[in-house]
C-alpha cells in the first residue's frame, strides 16, 4: 500500500506529535486501548473489551474506570505489552520536563496498576467522558522510553524508530519524506492487516498529491486534499481515482493571537500574562470577523470540499449551534473601527489609534488554496484600512513539535495564523480546552 501525505510525519513519537501528519504516521507503529469506528462506536484495540456498567469497568460515581487489557500482545521486538506500560505512558506524559502534546489528555487523573493486565483510572471528579486519555493516544513501550523521560525524552532513539504494537512493524524512516512498515506476523488482531508493506510519502504539495492519485495512478491514496475543487474536478477525468468527501470534526479557521507575540513577558514572547496590543480591543476583533467572506471562500476555493460555517465545533450534529451568523460586511467593519476611534492616516490609508497602527502579520503554511485566502482577506482589509503582512511557512516547520522553532503554530509568533484543526473524539470537551 502506497500512501502520499504531502504533509510528511516528522517524528514517530505519538505524545510530541502536534497534529495529524505525526499522529497518522505514528498509528502505523503504536496503538490505544480503544478506537472509535467509522459510526462513533468505542471498539477495543489494546483493551480486551470496553469498560462499562455491566462489566464493572465503570464506577457508579463516574470517578474511575477500569481497562483489562488483551493477553498475549507483544512489543515488536518481542517483549510482553503490559499494564506497567499503560501506567508508564500517563508517567511520561504528565512529566512538564517531558514537554508532551498530550499532556492535557491525562490532567485530573492518576493511573494505579491492579495486575500485569489490569489498571485502573481514578478521576479527580466525575468524568462523563472517560474514554479521552487512552482513546485518542497511542501508547509507547516503557522499556524503551523510561530511560528518557522528563527532561531526556527527546533523545530517545526510538522516537525515530518506533517500536509499537500495530499492524506494522518498522523499516525505514526519512523525516518529512519516507517512512515505510512491514506487515507484523505476530499482530494480535486476526486477519490484519491487509498488505504485505506498507509506504508512506511525504513533500510535494497537495496539487501534486492529488495528482498522483487521481490522474498518474502512482499511488493508492492521498491524504488531506486542500485544494481548490475546480482543480480536484479535472484530475479526476483521468478515471485514476476518486476524491472521497467525508465531513468530519475538522475546521479550517484564523486564529487571533490574544497574547502579545512582540514583547517579552517573563523572557517568553507570546506569554499567557500579555495581551495583545490591538486584538484586546473587542472593536478589532468584531471588524476582523466582519472582514472575512466565508461563502465566497467556500464557493470559489473549497466547492465540495468545505461548508462554510460560523462554528469552530461542528460536529457532532448535536453539538452545532443554529443560532450562531457571520456577516460580511466591509461597510460594517469601516463603521466598528470608526467609533472605536480608528482612525485612517493623513493618506487614508491605515487606521491608527493612540500610537497603534492596524498591521498585522497573518500566518499560514505553504498552499496554494491557502494563499488564495490569504490574498482575499488581505483585499478586504485594505477597504478596511487595515494592512495584512502575508507570511506562509513551509508545512514541515509550520506543523513541527520542535521547541527551538520560532514559526509553529504552537509558538504563534504572529498576529493572526490559518490552519485546520480536528476533533479526535466524538466528545468535544478537550478539542474546546485548546
Amino acid at each position: 500500500m502506497k500512501l502520499l501525505c504531502w504533509q510528511g510525519p516528522t517524528l514517530l513519537n505519538p505524545h510530541f506529535a502536534p497534529g495529524a501528519k505525526d499522529t497518522e504516521g505514528c498509528r502505523l507503529f503504536h496503538e490505544p486501548l480503544a478506537a472509535w469506528d467509522a459510526d462513533a462506536n468505542l471498539q477495543p484495540v489494546l483493551a480486551a473489551e470496553i469498560p462499562s456498567r455491566e462489566n464493572g469497568g465503570l464506577a457508579p460515581d463516574g470517578k474511575s474506570v477500569t481497562w483489562k487489557l488483551k493477553k498475549g500482545v507483544t512489543w515488536h521486538d518481542g517483549v510482553p505489552f503490559t499494564a506497567d506500560d499503560v501506567v508508564f505512558n500517563w508517567q511520561y506524559a504528565i512529566d512538564p520536563a517531558t514537554a508532551a502534546t498530550t499532556i492535557g489528555a491525562y490532567q485530573g487523573m492518576k493511573v494505579e496498576k491492579i495486575d500485569s493486565h489490569t489498571v485502573r483510572v481514578v478521576f479527580d471528579k466525575p468524568t462523563p467522558f472517560w474514554p479521552q486519555s487512552f482513546a485518542t493516544v497511542n501508547l509507547i513501550p516503557k522499556h524503551l522510553h523510561a530511560a528518557y523521560i522528563g527532561a531526556k525524552s527527546r533523545e530517545a532513539p526510538a522516537n525515530l524508530k518506533p517500536v509499537g504494537t500495530g499492524p506494522y512493524k518498522f523499516t525505514d524512516f526519512k523525516p518529512g519524506d519516507l517512512l515505510r512498515g512491514e506487515l507484523n506476523p505476530n499482530y494480535h488482531m486476526p486477519a490484519r492487516p491487509h498488505f504485505d508493506t506498507i509506504e508512506l510519502k511525504g513533500g510535494g504539495d497537495a496539487v501534486s498529491a492529488a495528482r498522483a492519485v487521481l490522474q498518474t495512478g502512482e499511488y493508492d491514496f492521498a491524504w488531506n486534499l486542500l485544494v481548490e475543487d475546480e482543480v480536484l474536478r479535472r484530475l479526476e477525468s483521468a478515471g485514476k481515482g476518486r476524491v472521497n468527501v467525508q465531513f468530519g470534526g475538522s475546521t479550517e479557521f484564523i486564529q487571533l493571537a490574544w497574547a502579545d507575540p512582540w514583547t517579552e513577558v517573563d523572557g517568553e514572547r507570546a506569554n499567557p500574562k500579555s495581551r495583545h496590543p490591538i486584538f484586546a480591543d473587542p472593536a478589532v476583533r468584531q471588524a476582523m470577523a466582519l472582514l472575512i467572506d466565508r461563502k465566497s471562500i467556500q464557493d470559489a476555493l473549497f466547492g465540495r470540499a468545505g461548508v462554510a460555517t460560523a462554528n469552530i465545533l461542528n460536529n457532532p450534529a448535536r453539538y452545532r449551534s443554529p443560532n450562531t451568523r457571520n456577516e460580511f460586511s466591509i461597510d460594517k467593519a469601516n463603521a466598528v473601527l470608526e467609533a472605536a476611534g480608528w482612525k485612517r492616516g493623513a493618506d487614508g490609508g491605515v487606521r491608527e489609534k493612540g500610537g497603534k497602527k492596524l498591521k498585522f502579520v497573518y500566518q499560514t503554511s505553504v498552499n496554494g488554496l491557502r494563499q488564495k485566502v490569504q490574498a482575499i482577506l488581505k483585499q478586504a482589509c485594505q477597504k478596511a484600512g487595515i494592512d495584512l503582512e502575508l507570511k506562509a511557512v513551509t508545512p514541515s516547520v509550520f506543523f513541527s513539535s520542535d521547541v527551538g522553532n520560532p514559526d509553529t503554530t504552537a509558538k504563534f509568533w504572529a498576529d493572526m495564523q490559518e490552519y485546520n484543526f480536528s476533533m479526535g473524539a466524538p466528545d468535544p470537551e478537550r478539542y474546546m480546552d485548546q
